[in-house]
Formats: structure tokens, sequence, C-alpha cells
């Protein structure tokens, strides 16, 4: 089958050692289906793996991608959840004891034509989402799902601001915060950037460090190093800090804010099997769809990769069938 999968690593240029080629058919272990994918969208994790973080070299090749739409062998239209729980796949996702693993790190990734998954991941899909919209779901809607409602615990009426403004994550945050309630405010270096999150129902955008009006109520934080300081500084006394990421390098520092403020820092990782099926729902109610920047069919894997690494996006890039 066709598949895009890292051959080798290289931290300074991921690219090259991504691969678009035939790969063999998946491993279907019992309790596991065979999904022929539809639809598979690009995250942050794909170009660490290809940077060698989260991969030995002894486990390539390894098939990228995390999250998945598609159809299984009796003709069921689905959703993969991309957390896989257990060394078999099949323990249950709420037991902080639990080994877990992501799609293209314990197992095949996502970006191929045909994917095993544990059949208590899959969740159905609805008419109402396309197969597309439908696979930018499990990494980063989940993600903000689960950083603005349950970890976070935010409520109607507050603020939350989300550190950056264009990628998968954030768009997600922007559409889900403003349909729940939330006063979403944004920060980014791009201009452009900062007027389509407005557009698209951000309340205010704000330049990368920014002295903010008034301290929020909290900060979706998910770049690292260049935004932590100004994540700390800009979140209220007793406010809350969610973390589910660090792609500008680790952390550093804030500890007399983290301390004299008496401010709540809480990780954040994907989401359970449940709260997929409650996002699902949360987009049916709300009418919500997510935003796609653009499809690329399989065999152009190169093209949208290398979109995700100069940064040239503004919401959900996605791999199609065809």
């Amino acid at each position: 089958m066709r598949a895009v999968y890292v051959e080798s690593f290289d931290a300074e240029n991921p690219l090259s050692g991504l691969v678009v080629g035939d790969r063999p058919e998946p491993e279907v272990p019992d309790g596991w289906e065979l999904v022929t994918v539809q639809a598979a969208g690009l995250n942050h994790h794909d170009l660490f793996s290809l940077r060698g973080v989260g991969l030995k070299a002894e486990q390539l090749p390894m098939i990228l991608g995390g999250d998945a739409a598609g159809v299984t062998a009796d003709g069921r239209e689905v959703i993969c959840h991309g957390v896989v729980a257990g060394r078999d796949g099949l323990a249950s996702d709420t037991d902080p004891d639990v080994p877990f693993s992501l799609f293209s790190e314990r197992w095949p990734g996502t970006h191929a034509e045909r994917l095993a998954v544990p059949s208590v991941n899959l969740i159905d899909k609805p008419a109402e989402l396309s197969f597309a919209e439908a696979a930018c779901l499990p990494v980063a809607w989940l993600t903000a799902y689960r950083m603005l409602f349950v970890q976070g615990g935010f409520r109607p009426g507050q603020t939350v601001l989300v550190q950056g403004a264009g990628g998968g994550l954030s768009t997600a945050a922007i559409l889900l915060g403003r349909a729940g309630g939330l006063r979403i405010w944004v920060t980014s270096r791009s201009e452009e950037k900062r007027a389509r999150a407005v557009e698209l129902g951000a309340d205010q955008a704000f330049e990368s460090g920014a002295r903010l009006p008034e301290r929020v109520d909290g900060v979706l934080e998910s770049v690292g190093q260049a935004t932590w300081e100004h994540s700390l500084k800009s979140v209220r006394t007793q406010g809350t800090v969610v973390v589910s990421g660090m792609t500008s390098g680790d952390i550093q520092g804030g500890l007399a804010h983290l301390f004299f403020r008496q401010l709540r820092v809480i990780g954040s990782t994907m989401g359970t099997r449940a709260e997929l099926a409650d996002l699902v729902q949360f987009l049916l109610t709300t009418g919500v769809r997510p935003l796609i920047d653009a499809t690329y069919p399989l065999e152009e894997a190169r093209t949208a990769y290398s979109r995700m690494v100069e940064g040239d996006l503004f919401g959900k890039i996605v791999l199609t069938a065809s």
C-alpha cells in the first residue's frame, strides 16, 4: 500500500527523511480492525518524528500520522481515536497506570491507504461531517477541547489567551472557545494571522509578547520557551495555564510568578475516547466545523509537510485518499 513514512532523522532538515512509497499491509491483531483511510490530518507531532523526537532508529521506517477518518471492512464510517492504550491497544484510556502511545510511535501511523485500529478506538463519523473535517478531530481539535473544557475547566464569560494563531490547535481553540461562551484572545507575530484570527471569532489579537489590556483567566500554552514567560505574566493571580506542547523548546524560569501569584499549571495531552465522542456531539450541537487550510492527495504529502515546516498555514492541512 502507499504510505508516508520517515526513513531517517534530521533535526535541521526534517523533510530529508520523508518518503512517499510502498509499505506492507497492516497487521490486524485480535480486537483491532482494518480501516481504509479517507482523510488524515497533519500535526506538529509528525515533524517531531521526522526530527527523531519520540522515535528510535530501530523503529524505522515508521509510517507517520496521528489522526484519520475512514471506512471499516463492513462499511462503517469512522473517526480513529489516536491514543492507543496498553501494550495490546485494548486497555482503558482513563487508567493513569496504563502506558499509552500515539499512532506513529509504537504502532504505524495514519498517513497510509489502510490502517489497523483498536475496535474500541473507533467513533462513528456522523454524516454531517466530511471525512476531511472528521480527520481534523483526534489530535489538534481534541487537544484544544480537553485544554479548554476538561483540564482548564474554563467557564462562559472567562477570558482565555491562546499563544499563537494559525495552526490547527489555535484555530480549534478559537472556534470551540467562542462557541462555548469564552472570550478568546490570541497572539501572533504575523499581522495577517492576527487579522484572520479575529475574523474567525477571536475577540482580540495581539503581537507576540505584547502587554495585554488586562490579565486573563487562563492561557493555552503549546509553544514553550518562546512564550512561557509571557504566559505567566499574562494570567491573573490564581489563574490557570494549560500546557500541551513546547514547539519552540523546553521552558526555563518563571518560578517567581508561579508560586508568588499562586498560578495553576496543568498538563494536557490529546484526550480520551469519551471526550472525542463529546467533541463530535459539541460540533453537531453548535454547528462549528474545523477550519481546513488545504487538502492534498497522499502522493503530494511532501508539499503538505513543507507547508507545515514553513508555518505557512491557517487551519488544518489534510491528506486525502485521492
